[in-house]
């Protein structure tokens, strides 16, 4: 029991490595292999909340799937509706590389559809493979 517990939280940190990689990536690069900004600015929110699932279901390492779902889509939300509280040193963070990344700049309400469309994604991956294998 222990080993397969320690087997899919390391799964799930695979999964919430490559995540981040595939966001950061897109970021950097989306542009300048000629990506349309859609996919540049909603792939980037897509794979920022499929990262809020991944991060939470590798620590609370549970069979209730869609709770964790609901639990990462109310992160989500929260932050960003937390775009529309400004302080200086909260807009200063902002204007950082790492600010922008993890809180964003501008509130979308479009983010908050491209966050529920990854979290279900990476709901999906999940379920598919956490699946007993047959015998």
């Amino acid at each position: 029991m222990q080993r397969k517990l320690k087997r899919g939280r390391l799964l799930l940190v695979v999964a919430l490595l490559v995540t981040i990689a595939s966001g950061l990536a897109l970021r950097r690069y989306g542009y300048a292999i000629n990506l349309p900004f859609v996919v540049v600015k909603y792939g980037g929110s897509l794979l920022w909340g499929a990262m809020v699932y991944w991060l939470l279901a590798a620590i609370f390492v549970s069979p209730a799937r869609f709770g964790i779902a609901a639990a990462a889509l109310l992160i989500a939300v929260a932050v960003e509706f937390f775009r529309l509280w400004h302080t200086p040193d909260l807009d200063a963070f902002r204007l950082t590389a790492a600010g922008a990344l993890l809180l964003g700049r501008v509130f979308s309400p479009w983010n908050i559809v491209a966050y529920a469309a990854g979290i279900a994604l990476a709901l999906a991956v999940d379920c598919a493979l956490s699946k007993p294998k047959p015998v």
